[in-house]
Formats: C-alpha cells, structure tokens, sequence
C-alpha cells in the first residue's frame, strides 16, 4: 500500500480480507480497504466521519455479527479510546462511544475464559463488555516486553502495537519495539506467546522478526506487524508498515512479508523480496487495486479520497457539488487555520492541475501540505498571487498580466522538488512560477504528527472557490 498508510490492521473474514491504518487528524478518517489477495486492495468507505483527535493505530476487529474499530485519539485534555462498531463492514458506522482509557494501540482478543480484552501499549490489559463498548475492569500490567542489545541506535523503548492471535495451543502478541520514527534502524517487530491469555509470556527465540538493520536497505523504521493467513489458507504472512529510503514525506507504508511457522509453534519470518507472486486467492476475482486520483468531482469522494485537516463538526456543510464542479465555501484567512482538503499520495514523483474560480473576497491555493504549521504552495486572490513556505504566507506579489479570477494551476512535485505554474488559456500555455521549493524535509523527524507531506486544495476568506477537473499523474 503505497503512501501513507501506517500501522495495518487487518481481518480476514472467509475469502475476504478488510484493513485500515491510521488516520490522524484526517476528517473523514479510518477508510477501510478490502481486498481478496493481500495485494490488490480498494477503499470502501470511512469509518469516522467527525473529529476527535488525532487517531493513531486502530484496531479493525469482529465479534459474533459485528464490526469493532477500536480508535485511539490523542487530543489535548481527551486522550482517550474510543469504539464505532457496525453490521455491516460498509456501515453505517455507530456513533464513537469512549472507553475513558488514555493508553495507545489496543489489541483485541477473546480469552480462553470467552471474555473481551484489549491488549494496549507499555504491556497493559483492560477489560472488555460482552458487547465490546465498556472497559469492566482496572487496566493490568501483563507483560514486560523484550529486550534488544543497548548498541542498538532506537528512538526510544516504546512497547507498543500489541496485535493478539489465538492459535493452536498459544495465544501470540506481536508488537513493536524502539520507536515508529527516529533512527531508520529503531522500529521493529517482536513477539511473545503464552498458552493462557492471563500469562506468563515467553518470549520468541527469532525476535526480532522484522528490523531494518542498516540505513542502506530500502525501508526504514519497519514495525507494528499483524499476522493474517494467506488466501489458500495454508501460508502466513504478517503485513506492517516501514518508511521508504530517502522519502520520509510520503509516511509510513504498508508492506507484505512472509512468515513461516516452526516445528515447536513459533514464527519467524521469510525471504520475501523475491518477487514470487502470492498464491491466487480461492475462488471469486481480485479487487481493483487503489482509486484514481484524478477527479472531475461528479461524485462525493470525501472518506474515500480526500479529507479535511482537523474538519470541525459541521466542516462538510462548506462542501457543494455543482455538475462537475467542486465548490468549497471560504474559511479562516490562509492555509493555517482553514481546514484544507487533501488526499494521499504513494509517488515519488508526480504532478496535477485543477481549474479554479475565486470570489471578489477569496482566495484559493494549491499546496504540499504537512500540518497547520508545515506547508508550501501558492494561493490567488482578486488582486496577488500569495507564496506560502516553510509554512508561513510568505510574499505577495501582482498577478500576470490577463489573470483574473479564473485559471487552471499545476503543481508538481518531483522528488522533493516543488514547482508551480498558472495558465489563463486552459492549459494551452503555462507560466511557471519564480520560486521554487525543496521539501524533503516537511515530514515527522522534523515536525512531528507521523503524518506525509500531502497534495491539498484550500479556500480563504470571504465567500468561495471552485475546483473542477482536477488531473493526477504519477512523473517517471
């Protein structure tokens, strides 16, 4: 799963396989995937539709006849869990109903004892409900973690990630260790099994399972794996997430590695990088794989491919459909503090182009958008063209001559490389803009949040702005 798609979880559920990842302060958020073959995979819908917080690393889960995401939010005075949970993996999905817990990462699992638990970070346990929406008990200490070698170069200790499985005889935890970011060689997968859900935990003899070992290999900072069996039912896999050398700002992506399990019950991982092709799944067809990203804007993909950053309560109330026109009511006065609309990207290069049309008292921009404070682009108004970098609103200057309200602008991005262009002719001449940026560094070692450096569309001011026949093409 190419772009910013951290911290899987999966579910396999007969010939079909859900997942979804974190979403941050991405609104709507938590879009769940489906696939029949681990490798092709299309977004189905989101399963929170408002704003809580920042999310980070959901649990996708099913109990009896229902859907479970476990959400946890982190928020300045409401870092908490929270539980949307549906009949139908499409939804609609609950209301979020909070479990009053601070902790990160839930893991759930039924006991031998048939009852609910969430398995959460620093090596906790809570309590589940018989229906899954209460904690019915005090948040235990279960397990101390493994220890890897003081040399190591890790961001921190950072138990965490716990994902519980029922197997055979054992019930496995496999979490991460030595922090999601920081040095390339920090993250990593572990493991620890133990024939009863109350303990005692044994560590695996193959831990680490997964870890970049030098910064020369391809991905970095590889961790928070789930095992998942493969579609002819007889080979695992465990799917996790790593960032790609050199490419911080595209986030954390999902990648897919083989395991195999040993004579006396435990799991250690394979060669994977072989480019063998995975075993076809058991009847049915494969789904399509990805969305375009291209978008005449004829349908509502918000939840699907864009989202708002931080959207407020009513923030879908600015959004109107008119034929093949998106139009986006203005809000706050420049990138910071007006919720702009972006989407996920997984190319290291690329490039797009959209029409726009501003109101007398509005402005509009398109932009490489890190977070609230992070972000570069350009914007127009009725009277200047506005340069945003390094997350500020830079420099005005004038508009070209024969430049109104109305254009069509292109943004591209070629490996870090930011350039802008404008054209008044539909695209039939192109004036580039004077100054171009490097953004290699707009992404979380520098900024925090753990989120990618994404396209995004915004609307200032007074008024509103119009896109339409916005154009996305991946750059060799």
């Amino acid at each position: 799963m190419a772009g910013d798609h951290p911290d899987p979880s999966i579910l396999k559920e007969g010939a079909d396989y859900y997942m979804t990842f974190s979403s941050f302060e991405a609104t709507p958020g938590v879009t769940i995937w489906h696939s029949r073959d681990l490798v092709n995979w299309t977004p189905m819908g989101p399963a929170l539709t408002q704003y809580l917080g920042s999310v980070w690393a959901p649990e996708l889960t099913k109990h009896g006849d229902r859907y479970y995401v476990y959400i946890p939010v982190k928020q300045p005075g409401n870092d908490n869990i929270y539980v949307v949970h549906a009949s139908d993996i499409r939804g609609p999905w609950s209301a979020p109903v909070a479990l009053n817990n601070a902790r990160i990462d839930p893991g759930h699992i039924v006991g031998e004892d048939g009852r609910r638990y969430l398995f959460l970070s620093h090596g906790d346990r809570v309590p589940l409900s018989d229906d899954g929406l209460r904690i019915t008990g005090p948040m235990t200490h279960v397990y101390d973690g493994w220890k890897y070698p003081e040399e190591w170069d890790v961001e921190s200790y950072s138990q965490e990630g716990p994902k519980m499985m029922r197997r055979g005889d054992y019930f496995y935890m496999t979490l991460a260790l030595g922090g999601t970011a920081g040095p390339p060689t920090g993250h990593m997968v572990v493991s620890a099994r133990s024939r009863s859900i109350h303990g005692p935990w044994e560590n695996s003899p193959y831990n680490p399972i997964v870890r970049t070992r030098t910064a020369a290999e391809r991905w970095w900072s590889k961790g928070h794996a789930t095992l998942v069996e493969g579609p002819n039912g007889k080979d695992w896999y465990m799917v996790y997430h790593g960032y790609e050398n050199g490419f911080y700002t595209l986030g954390r992506q999902t990648l897919l590695a083989a395991v195999e399990w040993t004579p006396d019950g435990w799991f250690r991982a394979k060669d994977a990088d072989d480019g063998a092709p995975l075993p076809k799944p058991q009847g049915g067809s494969v789904v399509p794989h990805g969305l375009r990203l291209s978008d005449d804007f004829s349908t509502n993909k918000f939840g699907v491919q864009w989202s708002f950053f931080k959207g407020e309560a009513h923030e879908m109330d600015r959004v109107r459909y008119l034929g093949r026109t998106l139009e986006l009511k203005a809000k706050g006065s420049s990138p910071a503090n007006t919720s702009p609309i972006t989407f996920l990207v997984g190319d290291q290069a690329y490039q797009l182009e959209v029409d726009v049309d501003v109101d007398d008292q509005a402005q509009a921009g398109v932009l490489l958008f890190y977070n609230d404070k992070l972000y570069a682009g350009l914007g127009v108004n009725a009277k200047s063209l506005v340069l945003h970098r390094y997350g500020m609103d830079q420099r005005n200057s004038p508009k070209p001559a024969g430049m109104h309200n109305t254009l069509r602008m292109r943004l591209t991005n070629n490996r870090h490389i930011l350039t802008i262009h404008t054209s008044t002719d539909n695209g039939a001449t192109w004036l580039k803009y004077g100054t171009q940026m490097d953004v290699s560094g707009y992404h979380h070692n520098v900024a925090y949040g753990f989120m990618s450096l994404r396209p995004a569309l915004y609307a200032a001011g007074k008024g509103a702005v119009r896109f339409a026949n916005l154009t996305y093409r991946a750059l060799p």
